[in-house]
This record gives structure tokens, C-alpha cells and sequence, in this order.
């Protein structure tokens, strides 16, 4: 159970469909708002691990959707609205001047637009997805807080799965491939889900992002003392996520998730709730 008190929230902002070799049928939405928060942490995974300067809160308010351009082929936009705060320091001094300063910034992150197509649906359901996740991100100096990364990230997955009557299985392989000089990432993960009576899914995954080192972007001091978006961020993540499905077309989502490894992305606790509607 201490193993389990430091926990990472990278990737449990539910990509249960973005993430999914499932496509939407021609005309159909999926939509999605979630909102995640990640409080009060000052340590971040590292060889060793190490403190940020000030306490730092992440909270994240999330618009996902996903339309049927045609049976096999969706069209998926993600817009996240970052919610960051610094706040006291992490190791207080009356000799050590600090260099950033405790502030509020709120901002969008990295939109992006994905493309994703089904070319094999039988028993196994194949398809492929490219994103592309834009540079719309803010940076303020005197903080050090950045709320994406400053760079254009391409993302090619291989994206496999199957229903199994109330259960299903499903993974996914690729890479991000960032600019600006950040390192690319290679990507691997999967998750098995079963249906629960007649209203509830419950979920669980694994996730692991783990860099290439072939970047060597220069960042400001003040971004390296938050560790907000720097270079080489790597995770190893697993948990539980749930639907609740109202009807049909309506329900509501949570994520909780863990950490077996980490680099330069932050150790605490958080949650993710959101709600979603077909149409």
C-alpha cells in the first residue's frame, strides 16, 4: 500500500475511444467532458526522485469528440484547458532567494486532431491513427509554469481489439514524435474491460510511454524547477476506470491510476470524472 500512496495521473483522462480501434458509424458523435485534478504535489519521479521548488496543482478540463466521417473512418478533437497553480515552496530558506514565483495560470494545453481508420473488422478489429497535437500551449517565466509542451507532436498508433459478449480486450502501439528539439516518445499500452450488470463498465489498463533521449531542447531554469512539460518524460502507469451508462446515448466516467516507474513526471494522487454523450 505505500507503493500505491505516490501515484501519477499522465493518461487516465479516459481515452477509452480515442485509444480504441472502434470507429464511429458515418454521421455519429461521441463527445466527452472531463475534468482531472492533481493537487498539492513537490515530487517528481527521477534517478532518484527529486523535489519541484513550490508545491504545484494540475487540473485539466477536457473536451474530447469523435465523428463518423464514414463506417470506417472518424475524425477526433481534443481540446484541453489547463488549470495550473504554484504555490508555497517545497523547502522554505530566509538565505535562498527563490527563482520562481507562486502564481495562477490558466490556459489552453496542446490541441490535437487525430484521424482514424478501420482496415480489418472481423472477430479482431484493426485500424490505424495518426494525430497531430498543436503547439497552442503557454509558458510564463515568472512561475515557470508551461502548460504543454512547446513543440508539434505527430503520433502514428496501431490500434487492435475484440469484444468478447460482456467483456472486451484492446492495445495499442506507436510513438510520439515531437519537434523544437524534445525527445520522441516510443507508446504502448492496453486495457480489458467488462460490463458489470447492465449499467456499468469497469476498466483496467496499462500505459508506457518511454523517451528516445535524442532531444536536447534547452528550457528555462524556472520550467525545470516546476518539471511541467519537460524533456524526457517517461511513465509506466496502470489503474481503474468505470462508465456508468444512463441510457443509450448518456453516462458518466472515472479514473484513478498508478505508477511502477516514472521520469520527470510528478508522484501524488488524482482523479478524473467526466460525462459523455452519443449522437
Amino acid at each position: 500500500m505505500k507503493k500505491l500512496a505516490k501515484l501519477v495521473i499522465l493518461i487516465i483522462t479516459l481515452q477509452a475511444y480515442s485509444q480504441s480501434p472502434w470507429t464511429q458509424k458515418k454521421g455519429n458523435f461521441y463527445t466527452q467532458l472531463s475534468f482531472t485534478s492533481i493537487s498539492g504535489y513537490n515530487t517528481l519521479f527521477g534517478d532518484p526522485d527529486y523535489n519541484t521548488e513550490r508545491e504545484i496543482s494540475d487540473r485539466t478540463l477536457q473536451f474530447f469528440t469523435e465523428y463518423g466521417l464514414s463506417d470506417k473512418t472518424s475524425l477526433l478533437v481534443n481540446i484541453p484547458f489547463k488549470i495550473m497553480e504554484t504555490s508555497e515552496l517545497t523547502s522554505p530558506s530566509i538565505t535562498t532567494i527563490p527563482l520562481t514565483s507562486s502564481a495562477t495560470e490558466s490556459a489552453l494545453g496542446n490541441i490535437s486532431l487525430s484521424v482514424k481508420h478501420n482496415f480489418y473488422n472481423k472477430k479482431w478489429v484493426l485500424s490505424g491513427q495518426l494525430s497531430v497535437e498543436a503547439n497552442t500551449s503557454s509558458y510564463d517565466a515568472a512561475s515557470g509554469i508551461r502548460t504543454g509542451y512547446d513543440a508539434w507532436s505527430f503520433t502514428p498508433l496501431f490500434l487492435a481489439g475484440r469484444g468478447f459478449g460482456k467483456t472486451y480486450i484492446q492495445g495499442f502501439i506507436g510513438a510520439d514524435i515531437r519537434t523544437n528539439d524534445y525527445s520522441s516518445n516510443f507508446k504502448i499500452g492496453g486495457e480489458i474491460g467488462r460490463k458489470l450488470g447492465n449499467f456499468v463498465w469497469l476498466i483496467g489498463f496499462v500505459d508506457v510511454s518511454s523517451s528516445f533521449k535524442n532531444g536536447d531542447v534547452m528550457l528555462p531554469v524556472e520550467n525545470q524547477l516546476t518539471g511541467l512539460y519537460v524533456n524526457n518524460q517517461e511513465y509506466g502507469a496502470f489503474g481503474l476506470k468505470a462508465i456508468g451508462e444512463f441510457s443509450n446515448n448518456f453516462g458518466i466516467t472515472a479514473g484513478y491510476g498508478g505508477a511502477f516507474s516514472g521520469n520527470n513526471v510528478a508522484k501524488q494522487a488524482g482523479l478524473t470524472f467526466g460525462v459523455y454523450h452519443k449522437f
